[in-house]
Parts: structure tokens; C-alpha cells; sequence
């Protein structure tokens, strides 16, 4: 009876079946815990599962929270998990009936301070450096004058006003922006798209021509908001980029892992535009300076030129010299060879006629006769011979001799025109003379001496075509 009347109080107490207190504590769990901040170390993280789901633990020095990410969600996490990370985690806790258990619903997740970011930098950082996406050999050298520059950066930003400002007062070139959120969780996305899709564009593209360098821009900040230029995805496609490119993220101090893999690394985004082109003034001036140099040394391997012409043309004789020695030698031949054709003669009639002497009269006379016919004819065509000899030789003499009277300066002046010198050499303008120099004017038939009163201007011409001479005053 005592026993019976004890356990009466609890037969008050309502009853649950097991699916209904299961149902009950997952909705006071979801109500009172609906969004929540968990701050942990990242435990049992083996990767995405084959669902796309990711599953791990949430651990700290007194206890373990399961947790799970979504596939729907992960692409959304701006820092996905990583094994041994301390995380802060937001998002929703629920239970899980099956196995009486809970687990927190991860929404969003971010590195817990500067310390784990500064960890997850450096390992990340050894690993893409193994890969060999940061070393030397891969860098590319910067064109000297791109035609065209695309930058990735915010199209609102601080960070594009300069960079344009320092290339228009450096060497204004055509810039092409594509606009990219620099910090966010798209951010790193859009920066990887950024750089792909220059690459993509045609070399020579009516509108939108391919760039010859890009540029990766942003404004100074914290290691947070820097940190999509630490993202894989930002690196591997600044690595892959066949174009040059610059690495502008943040101040002098601040440095993330895509200033390793791109080509050159500038301290600032104004740097950068500096980098990009030289000074327009100082490629004009060396332009001029070289064409000042180029001119100089023509106008000396001219005047050099001229000088030896002059020395050339002092030490060649005149054309009626070089013909007189020739003239007379091929007079004395003339003169010769006719006497001696005709003392040949003589000599060879005087021989026929003593050989004549000593044979029979009919066959001597004839013989004689026939000798004397050859003779002559032999005498005849050695004269024509020699006539015709000496009038080639005489063409030919006058032919050179004409020859150098056409190149000859004396043809000139024999034409009404003057030399004028100073010196010895040749005048070739007025402005050449200066007032009070002594003049040497050699006209064809002699020289003229003269005293100059500085360049003049040429007395008009007279009406009816009269002149002074054929000659402008030169005094």
C-alpha cells in the first residue's frame, strides 16, 4: 500500500514518445540558438564529401561541437575550411534525432585574428612556392611602351584616379578597366575572371584591343581586407597569365601571395603606373639628342667629303695636257711609218731589179713586171692601212679629248659662267663670304680679282628681258 501511494505523484507527469521529446528539444535548440557565433579549431576536416557536403568538428580545450557545411553553401564561404585553423563560425544549431546528437549549421566562417590568417597565409604560401608558381624563371619582363593597359581594380576607388593621373602626366596610353569588387566574398572570383578574361581577348580587337600589360590594384587595409589577394584562385590566375603583370596591392608594407606570382610587384598602385610607361619628356628629349648627334656627324662626313673631292680634283691634270704627249707621239709615228713603207719599197724594187738583171730577158721582164705589181699593190694597201690606223687612233684622241672637256670645270666657265674662290677654294654660297675677304673670279679666258661687300640682294631683272650681263652682282 506504501509502495502504491509513492509512486502516485508520478503518474501526474505527462508522457512523450521518443520522436516527440526528439521534436520538442530540436525546436527550443533552433529558437534558443538560431544564430550563434562559434569560435573553434577546425577538427576531422577531410575534405568535401562525394554530396558536396563537408563535415568536421568544432573543438576547444573543454569540449566538441559537430559541425557541417552545405554544398550550396561552401562555394558562398569566403574562407573554406582547413584542418587545425581556430575559425569563427556562424550559423544555426539544430539536432539530428537519428543518433540524439546536435550540430551546428555553418552559414559563414572566417579565421579567428591575424594570427591563424598569418599561419593559413604562410602554409598556403609554402605550397603554391612548391608548385613552382613563384620562381624567377616564370617572370616575364615588362613591355617598355604598352599601347594598351587593362587594370583590374574598383572601378570607385581612390586606387584608379591615381593610377590614371600618373600615366597621363608620365606617357598617356589607353587604359581599359574592368571593374571587380576587391574585397568580399565574390571578390577573389571576380579578380581570377578579371585576369582570365583580358588573356581571352583578341590581339586586335576592334573595341576592346588584347592589353599589353595588366595591372592589380588596390588601396592599403588590413590583412582581412587584403585577403582576397590571397586566394588560390587569385594566385594560380596571376601565375597563368600570358600577359606582364602587376602586382599593386595595398602600401609598401603590405604584401600577399599574388605579389609573388606576378611578374613585378610595385609598392603602390601610383608606382605601378610608373612601372607601366617611361616619361614621355625625357624619350623626346633623347630622341632630339640623338638627332642632333646624327645630324652633326652627317654634316662632318660631308664636309669630309668635300675636302677630298677638292684634293682629288687639285691633283688631276688638264685634259689638253694629257693629250699632248698622245698627239705628238702618234704624229712622229705617222711621219715615220710612211717613210719607211716607202723606203721599204724602194729597197725591195732595188732587190727585185738586181735579181732581175741576172735572169733571161723575157721571163725577167715578166717576173719584174709581176713584182712590181705586187709591190705597188703592197705598197698601196699598206699606206691605206696605215691612214686608216692613224684616223682611228686620231677619233679616239679627239673622243677622250672631248670627253674631258665636258667634265671639266672650263666647260663651264667657257658657257659665260664664273669661279669664285677665297683662299684657293671654291665659294659655293654668298652668305659663305665674309665682308672685306679677297675674292679670286676666274672666267673663262682669265681671273678677276675682287674685294667682297657682304651678301647684297640680286638687282631686280629689267623689263623686256634685258639684264646686267647674265649675272646677279655677287659684290
Amino acid at each position: 500500500m506504501s509502495e502504491f501511494a509513492a509512486a502516485a505523484p508520478a503518474a501526474n507527469v505527462g508522457e512523450y514518445s521518443v520522436t516527440e521529446i526528439s521534436a520538442a528539444l530540436k525546436r527550443t535548440v533552433e529558437d534558443t540558438f538560431g544564430y550563434v557565433r562559434v569560435r573553434g579549431e577546425i577538427s576531422g576536416f577531410k575534405g568535401t564529401h562525394s554530396s558536396g557536403h563537408a563535415y568536421f568538428s568544432l573543438k576547444d580545450a573543454g569540449a566538441r561541437l559537430e559541425a557541417v557545411v552545405w554544398r550550396l553553401t561552401m562555394p558562398k564561404l569566403r574562407f573554406k575550411p582547413q584542418e587545425g585553423v581556430e575559425v569563427i563560425a556562424t550559423g544555426r544549431l539544430t539536432t539530428f534525432p537519428g543518433q540524439s546528437k546536435y550540430q551546428l549549421v555553418i552559414d559563414a566562417m572566417e579565421p579567428a585574428g591575424v594570427g591563424a590568417l598569418m599561419a593559413l597565409l604562410e602554409t598556403r604560401r609554402k605550397t603554391l612556392a612548391a608548385e613552382g608558381l613563384f620562381a624567377d624563371g616564370r617572370k616575364k619582363a615588362l613591355p617598355y611602351l604598352p599601347r594598351v593597359i587593362g587594370v583590374v581594380t574598383s572601378p570607385t576607388g581612390a586606387v584608379i584616379r591615381d593610377i590614371l593621373h600618373r600615366l597621363a602626366d608620365r606617357f598617356p596610353t589607353r587604359v581599359i578597366v574592368w571593374p571587380v569588387r576587391v574585397q568580399g566574398e565574390t571578390s577573389a572570383a571576380e579578380i581570377a575572371a578579371a585576369i582570365a578574361g583580358f588573356n581571352a581577348m583578341p590581339a586586335g580587337g576592334p573595341r576592346y584591343p588584347r592589353p599589353d600589360l595588366i595591372i592589380v590594384a588596390r588601396g592599403g587595409g588590413s590583412l582581412e581586407d587584403l585577403w582576397s589577394f590571397n586566394e588560390e584562385i587569385v594566385v594560380r590566375a596571376a601565375a597563368a597569365s600570358t600577359i606582364p603583370l602587376i602586382s599593386a596591392v595595398g602600401h609598401e608594407t603590405d604584401f600577399t601571395l599574388i605579389d609573388y606570382a606576378a611578374d613585378k610587384r610595385a609598392p603602390t598602385p601610383t608606382a605601378a603606373a610608373e612601372m607601366a610607361v617611361p616619361v614621355r619628356a625625357e624619350l623626346v628629349g633623347a630622341v632630339d639628342g640623338l638627332n642632333g648627334r646624327l645630324g652633326a656627324a652627317a654634316l662632318r662626313r660631308i664636309e669630309a667629303g668635300q675636302r677630298e673631292l677638292r684634293a682629288a680634283a687639285r691633283m688631276l691634270a688638264r685634259p689638253e695636257d694629257l693629250l699632248a704627249s698622245a698627239r705628238r707621239s702618234a704624229d712622229e709615228i705617222a711621219g715615220r711609218l710612211g717613210l719607211a713603207l716607202t723606203a721599204n719599197a724602194r729597197a725591195h724594187r732595188a732587190a727585185f731589179e738586181r735579181a732581175a738583171g741576172r735572169l733571161s730577158l723575157g721571163g725577167l721582164t715578166a717576173a719584174v713586171t709581176r713584182a712590181g705589181e705586187r709591190l705597188t699593190a703592197i705598197d698601196t694597201r699598206g699606206r691605206t692601212a696605215v691612214v686608216a690606223s692613224l684616223r682611228r687612233l686620231v677619233a679616239r684622241l679627239d673622243a677622250v679629248a672631248k670627253l674631258l672637256d665636258v667634265v671639266s670645270y672650263r666647260s663651264v666657265l667657257a658657257r659665260g659662267f664664273a669661279l669664285v674662290s677665297v683662299d684657293g677654294e671654291p665659294v659655293r654660297s654668298a652668305a659663305a663670304v665674309p665682308r672685306g675677304k679677297r675674292l679670286d673670279i676666274e672666267f673663262g679666258d682669265g681671273h678677276v680679282a675682287a674685294v667682297s661687300n657682304g651678301l647684297t640682294q640680286p638687282p631686280k631683272r629689267k623689263r623686256g628681258g634685258g639684264d646686267d650681263g647674265g649675272q646677279g652682282s655677287l659684290l
